[in-house]
C-alpha cells in the first residue's frame, strides 16, 4: 500500500493542541501563518509520496552495497536525494542567512515525520544532516559555519556523527580516536567509529564528519574529549573541493532492518587518502568541550527518532488499515450473511485502534514539545524562554524513548493485523517492523533516554518539572468536568484524572528515595518513561477530545474527522490511559524483582 500523508490530522495538532498561532506570533516565526504551514506541509506531503515512498520497499530489497571503499546507494535514493534538497527540505528549520528556510520547529516536525513514514531508510541521511548543522550553529566558528553549512542545506554536501568505537558504545568515556595538532592549525586524526549512518555514500558530492577525539594532553574520560569536523574531501579557501582526506570506509553493516541506509565503519589515519597519513580535521569550539557540543546534535537526533517512531507508526497503521478493509474472512460474530473484511471483527478493531491511538498521541506530544523548543529559543521574556526549554528538555527522551518502544508495538500490531500473510515479506508490514526495531536502540537506548529522564530531568530540579506539567493535566482535567452530558469526556476525565495520580506518586517516589535508594529508583527508570508517555500522550488526546467535542457540537469542521478524533481519545482513556496504576505500582514498589536474583542465577 502506499503512504498517504495524514496532512488533516497534523494540521488540527499544530494548530489547536501545539498553538500555531502563539508560535507564529514569536519573534522569527511570523511567517509560519495557517495558511503557509498548510501549504508547506501539502507540498512536502506530495513530494515523499509521489518521490521517496515509492522507493520504500526496493530499498529493502536492494540495500547499498560496498566495493573497494566506495558505497552505492538503492537505485533512486541519489536522484532522490537531489530532489529533495533542490527542495529546500533540508533548510526548512534551518537560518535562512545560510540558505535555509527559517521556519519554526513546529513546522519542520511533520515534514520529519513524513519523510520517515515515506522512507526510513532515506530519511537517515538528513536526519544526521541537520544535527551537524545544529551542531556547528552552536558552536562552529564563522568560518566554519559559512563554509559547511550552507552546502549541507543545499543537499550538495551531507553530515554525520561520529561517537561510537568498539570498545565505546554508550560509554564515550572510553573514546580513544586521537587527534594530532599540526603547526598549522589542523589536527590528524587517526582511529576507528562504528556505526556510522551515511558516514559513506553516493548521493553527494561531499560528507562532513563530525569526530569526537582525544588531543595528546587531554584528561581522562569525558572531560578530555573533543570535537572535529573532518570532511571526506578537503574544502579549498574558493569554496572547491581539494584532495581526498584519510578517512575511509572499510565496511557496512548487514542489519535486521533499514537495510538502505549505509552503516558504516570508518578507519582515519590508514594513509590511503591524498593528504598523507592521518585524516586532517579542524577543532570546532574550545578543546575539551566535545561532549558538550555533540550533545546538541544527539538531542536533535533523539527528538528526530522519536519522530521515526511516530512516522513508522503511522505507515504500519495505514497498512493495516487498508489491509483489514479487504481482507475478507470469517463471518460477523453477530451474525452475517457470508465472510465479512475483517475490519467487521471485535479484536481486529481493537489492534487497529490501539495502533491509531498510540500513533496520535505520540504525534501530538511530540508537536507540542516543537512548539515549547520554538517558544524557548524565541519568546521575547527570557523567563518564559526558561520555562519552555525546560519542558522541551523534560519531554526529549519520552518523545525519543516513548515514541520507538510505541512504534516496534504498532508496527507488531500490524503484521498480526495481516495475520499469515504479515509475516511474508512481500505485504511489506514485515519490514515496519524490522525497520522500527533499531529505532530505541540507536541514539540512546530507551534505558539510556530513562535514566536521563531520572537523573536529569527529574531529580535534579526536584521533580519541578514533572510537577508542573502535572498541574497543567489537572487542568485540563477540570476543563473536561465544565462540559456536561458527555459520556465519552466524563470517561476520558477519570482516566485522566487516574493517570496524573499514578504519575506525581511516582515522581514524589523518585525524587525521596533518589539519595537512599537508588538502585530501586534506576530499576524502574523504563517504566517511569513509559508511564509517563502514555499519561502525557493521554493529556494530549484529550485536550484534542475537548476541542473535537466543541467543534462538533458547533458544527465545524469535519465531523466524520472530528468523531474519530473523540472517540480515538476514549479508547486511548480507556485502554491506555487506565494502565497508568499498574505501572506505577511496579515502579514505587516493584524493584525486589528486579534485583532479588544473584548475578550467577540469571
Amino acid at each position: 500500500m502506499s503512504y498517504v500523508a495524514p496532512v488533516k490530522d497534523m494540521m488540527f495538532v499544530v494548530r489547536e493542541l501545539a498553538g500555531l498561532d502563539e508560535v507564529a506570533r514569536l519573534p522569527g516565526c511570523e511567517e509560519a501563518t495557517a495558511e503557509t504551514v498548510e501549504a508547506v506541509l501539502q507540498e512536502n506531503a506530495s513530494f515523499v509520496q509521489e518521490v521517496v515512498a515509492p522507493l520504500n520497499r526496493e530499498g529493502d530489497l536492494a540495500p547499498s552495497s560496498l566495493a573497494d571503499g566506495v558505497v552505492t546507494t538503492t537505485r533512486g535514493f541519489r536522484e532522490a536525494f537531489h530532489a529533495f534538497g533542490a527542495g529546500g527540505w533540508q533548510g526548512i528549520k534551518h537560518p535562512v542567512e545560510y540558505g535555509g528556510q527559517g521556519l519554526p520547529k513546529l513546522v519542520g516536525t511533520p515534514c520529519i515525520e513524513m519523510l520517515n513514514s515515506a522512507n526510513l531508510s532515506f530519511a537517515l541521511c538528513p536526519l544526521l544532516t541537520d544535527g551537524a548543522i545544529e551542531a556547528l550553529l552552536t558552536a562552529g566558528s564563522q568560518e566554519q559555519c559559512a563554509r559547511y553549512i550552507p552546502n549541507m542545506i543545499s543537499g550538495k554536501w551531507t553530515g554525520t556523527m561520529n561517537l561510537t568505537e568498539p570498545q565505546a558504545g554508550s560509554d564515550l568515556a572510553m573514546v580513544r580516536t586521537r587527534a594530532v595538532p599540526q603547526a598549522d592549525g589542523s589536527y590528524r586524526i587517526f582511529g576507528q567509529k562504528i556505526f556510522i549512518t551515511y558516514g559513506e555514500h553516493d548521493m553527494a558530492e561531499n560528507i562532513a564528519h563530525l569526530v569526537l577525539a582525544r588531543t595528546p594532553e587531554a584528561p581522562e574520560g569525558i572531560k578530555g574529549i573533543s570535537l572535529f569536523i573532518v570532511p571526506k574531501f578537503l574544502v579549498d579557501a574558493d569554496g572547491s573541493l581539494g584532495p581526498r582526506n584519510d578517512v575511509w570506509c572499510s565496511s557496512i553493516e548487514h542489519k535486521l532492518g533499514i537495510k538502505a541506509s549505509p552503516t558504516a565503519v570508518l578507519i582515519y589515519g590508514d594513509g590511503k587518502g591524498e593528504v598523507g597519513e592521518g585524516a586532517i580535521g579542524y577543532l570546532v569550539g574550545e578543546e575539551n568541550r566535545g561532549l558538550e557540543y555533540m550533545f546538541v546534535m544527539m538531542n536533535s537526533a533523539r527528538f528526530a527518532v522519536g519522530m521515526q517512531g511516530v512516522g513508522i507508526a503511522e505507515r504500519a497503521y495505514q497498512q493495516a488499515a487498508a489491509f483489514a478493509k479487504e481482507r475478507v474472512q470469517s463471518r460477523d460474530v453477530a451474525g452475517s450473511p457470508g465472510p465479512v473484511t475483517i475490519v467487521h471483527h471485535p479484536d481486529v478493531r481493537r489492534m487497529l485502534m490501539t495502533m491509531r491511538a498510540l500513533t496520535e498521541g505520540a504525534r501530538a506530544l511530540a508537536y507540542v514539545a516543537a512548539a515549547a523548543s520554538d517558544a524557548g529559543h524565541h519568546h521575547p521574556d527570557a523567563g518564559v524562554r526558561r520555562q519552555n526549554m525546560a519542558v522541551y528538555e523534560f519531554l526529549v527522551p519520552i518523545v525519543k524513548g516513548w515514541s520507538t518502544e510505541m512504534s516496534i508495538d504498532v508496527a507488531s500490531l500490524g503484521v498480526q493485523v495481516h495475520g499469515g500473510m504479515g509475516f511474508i515479506e512481500e505485504t511489506g508490514a514485515a519490514q515496519h517492523y524490522r525497520d522500527a526495531r533499531i529505532l530505541p536502540i540507536y541514539e540512546g537506548t530507551t534505558a539510556i533516554q530513562a535514566n536521563d529522564l531520572v537523573g536529569r530531568k527529574t531529580v535534579r530540579d526536584g521533580g519541578a518539572t514533572a510537577k508542573a506539567l502535572i498541574a497543567r493535566i489537572r487542568e485540563t482535567e477540570g476543563a473536561l468536568a465544565q462540559v456536561p452530558d458527555s459520556a465519552d469526556l466524563a470517561a476520558i476525565r477519570a482516566a485522566l484524572g487516574e493517570g496524573a495520580a499514578a504519575l506525581e506518586r511516582v515522581v514524589d517516589f523518585i525524587v525521596a528515595s533518589a539519595k537512599s535508594e537508588i538502585r530501586a529508583v534506576y530499576a524502574g527508570s523504563v517504566p517511569y518513561l513509559k508511564l509517563a508517555g502514555i499519561v502525557l500522550c493521554g493529556w494530549q488526546m484529550a485536550r484534542a477530545a475537548l476541542v473535537a467535542q466543541r467543534m462538533l457540537a458547533a458544527g465545524e469542521g469535519d465531523q466524520s474527522f472530528l468523531g474519530a478524533k473523540l472517540v480515538t481519545a476514549r479508547f486511548f482513556a480507556d485502554h491506555l490511559l487506565s494502565g497508568a496504576a499498574g505501572i506505577a505500582a511496579s515502579i514505587c514498589s516493584g524493584a525486589t524483582g528486579v534485583l532479588g536474583l544473584s548475578e550467577e542465577q540469571f
